[in-house]
C-alpha cells in the first residue's frame, strides 16, 4: 500500500488567524511553530511514502520550506482541510492507495493512531475513509463540558454503531452527559481525533458535492461525506497513557505546552 500525508494548513483561520505559525514550547524549552510541530508527527508515522504541506498563504509555504517541508500550493477557494487535500492530489498528479489528511492543529497526534488508520484500509478493502475516535477520560471530557459552558468550541465529539460505522459528529458533547460522568475513569463519550485517511476516488468525489445543512451548522467538513451517503469508519485508538488535544482557540496554547511538558515532549 503506497501512503502519502497530506497536512492541509491555511492562515486565514475563522477562530485563530495565522494558527499555523503559533510557537509552541516543549518541555526542554525548544520553540517550533505548530505547522512544523505537524509535519514532525507526520513524518514519525512508520509506512508512509511521502509528507507535503498543502496551503494557500507564502508566509506557511517559506516557513515549512525552511524546515525542510515539501509544499503544495494550492487555492485560497478550498473551503476546509478535505478540500485542500483534494487539490493537492491532483496538483501531485502520483496515485496512491491511501491519502491521509493530517490537519495542521494536531501536534500531539501520536504516531500510533494515524498507522491505526492505514492498516484498517488496509485490511477492510470495502471501506472508503476511516477517522480515529478515543475514549475520553473524566478529565478529558470535564474539559469538554467546561468549554461549552464558556462558549468555546473546544474538541469534538463522535457516536458510531455496532459496525463503528460513523453516526454523527458534532461540536457538542454528545451522547449527553454530565459531570456526573466527568468523575468516571472512562466515559460513554469518544473524541474524534481530527485525522481521516481516504482512498482517493472518494476524496477527488468530495469537492463536487454541494455543503449540506449539518455541514453548515456544525461547520464539520466530515459531515458532507454522511450527508452523502458515505459510511466514515471509525477506528478506536488508545492514548496509551498520551494526553491528546487540538489547537482550536488561543487559549489551547498554554493547555497543549502544559501537556507536553508533562509528557516531556521536546
Amino acid at each position: 500500500m503506497s501512503v502519502l500525508i497530506i497536512i492541509p494548513a491555511r492562515y486565514a483561520s475563522t477562530r485563530y488567524p495565522g494558527k499555523p505559525l503559533v510557537a509552541l514550547t516543549g518541555a526542554t524549552g525548544q520553540s517550533q511553530t505548530l505547522i512544523e510541530r505537524s509535519w514532525v508527527a507526520a513524518m514519525s508515522v512508520k509506512g508512509v511514502d511521502r509528507v507535503v504541506v498543502a496551503t494557500d498563504d507564502d508566509r506557511i509555504s517559506s516557513t515549512a520550506i525552511g524546515f525542510g517541508a515539501e509544499v503544495v500550493m494550492t487555492s485560497e477557494a478550498c473551503a476546509n482541510g478535505t478540500e485542500r487535500c483534494a487539490e493537492a492530489y491532483a496538483i501531485l498528479g502520483v496515485e496512491f492507495d491511501i491519502v491521509v489528511n493530517l490537519q495542521g492543529d494536531a501536534p500531539l497526534t501520536p504516531p500510533w493512531f494515524v498507522e491505526a488508520l492505514i492498516d484498517t484500509l488496509s485490511t477492510a478493502t470495502d471501506a472508503e475513509i476511516a477517522t480515529p475516535v478515543l475514549r475520553c477520560d473524566g478529565l478529558t471530557l470535564r474539559g469538554f463540558l467546561e468549554d461549552r459552558r464558556q462558549g468555546r468550541v473546544g474538541g469534538t465529539t463522535a457516536v458510531f454503531d455496532t459496525q463503528n460505522q460513523g453516526l454523527y459528529f458534532s461540536k457538542e458533547v454528545i451522547p449527553y452527559t454530565n459531570d456526573t460522568y466527568a468523575a468516571q475513569g472512562e466515559t460513554p463519550v469518544f473524541h474524534h481525533v481530527g485525522v481521516y485517511a481516504y482512498r482517493p476516488a472518494v476524496l477527488m468525489a468530495y469537492p463536487k458535492w454541494l455543503v449540506g445543512p449539518l455541514e453548515k451548522l456544525e461547520g464539520l467538513e466530515q459531515l458532507r461525506f454522511l450527508e452523502n451517503g458515505r459510511k466514515i469508519l471509525c477506528v478506536e485508538v488508545d492514548a496509551l497513557g498520551r494526553q491528546f488535544w487540538e489547537l482550536n482557540n488561543p487559549q489551547d496554547v498554554s493547555r497543549i505546552e502544559a501537556m507536553m511538558a508533562e509528557m516531556g515532549l521536546e
